[in-house]
């Protein structure tokens, strides 16, 4: 099944199409198809800006649209940056100034319980919708750690690997990550409807 990616997130496309890779699913960037759609995200949840941003692209495209919303809550913000991750401080920085901006504002705070949370979902242009979500618990480190990954993955510590995200393979992130955890429950409910079991 050929389906249009909702994003300009290269990082995104690389992730997202080395799980849906297996289940079978041909994953393309709308600028592919050179469509040049960015959503304005004015939900006030992952699942309504996941919705916002699959929808336009599949009335653009005429495909099958899958979109992913996620972003880092952390609870001693009160579960900030949440669905403002990605514009978190501003227009003027970039990922290594929001996770320091983010470090800076846990200064002498001793709960640094996090989760990031992915929402996928896809809209079908006879106006069915499939929507999951995926979660992955850990904690914000004091400093970054790691080279790899994007975005807050220096300085999420995933307790159960003893290391942060940035630090984890490509391989070992898919098995784990919010959006791998989004895409297992996506796989399951996109396959019920795809059998009819689950309109």
């Amino acid at each position: 099944m050929k389906m249009v990616l909702a994003s300009q997130n290269a990082h995104k496309l690389v992730e997202m199409r080395h799980i849906l890779a297996k289940y079978g699913v041909e994953l393309i960037l709308q600028a592919d198809l050179g469509i040049h759609i960015d959503v304005e995200e004015t939900g006030a949840t992952f699942e309504e800006n996941s919705r916002l941003k699959a929808k336009a692209v599949m009335e653009a495209t005429g495909l099958p649209a899958i979109a992913d919303d996620s972003g880092l809550c952390v609870d001693a913000l009160n579960g900030a940056p949440g669905i403002y991750s990605a514009r978190y401080g501003g227009p003027g920085l970039d990922d290594a100034g929001r996770y320091r901006l983010l470090l800076e504002n846990l200064r002498g705070q001793p709960d640094r319980r996090a989760k990031f949370v992915s929402v996928v979902t896809c809209c079908f242009p006879n106006g069915d919708v499939v929507t999951a979500r995926g979660e992955c618990p850990g904690t914000i480190g004091y400093a970054p750690l790691g080279e790899n990954g994007f975005g807050y993955d220096p300085v999420f510590f995933v307790p159960q690997k003893r290391k942060t995200f940035a630090q984890l393979t490509e391989e070992e992130k898919n098995e784990i990550s919010h959006r791998a955890n989004a895409l297992k429950e996506f796989k399951k409910k996109l396959e019920n409807y795809l059998n009819g079991t689950d309109k």
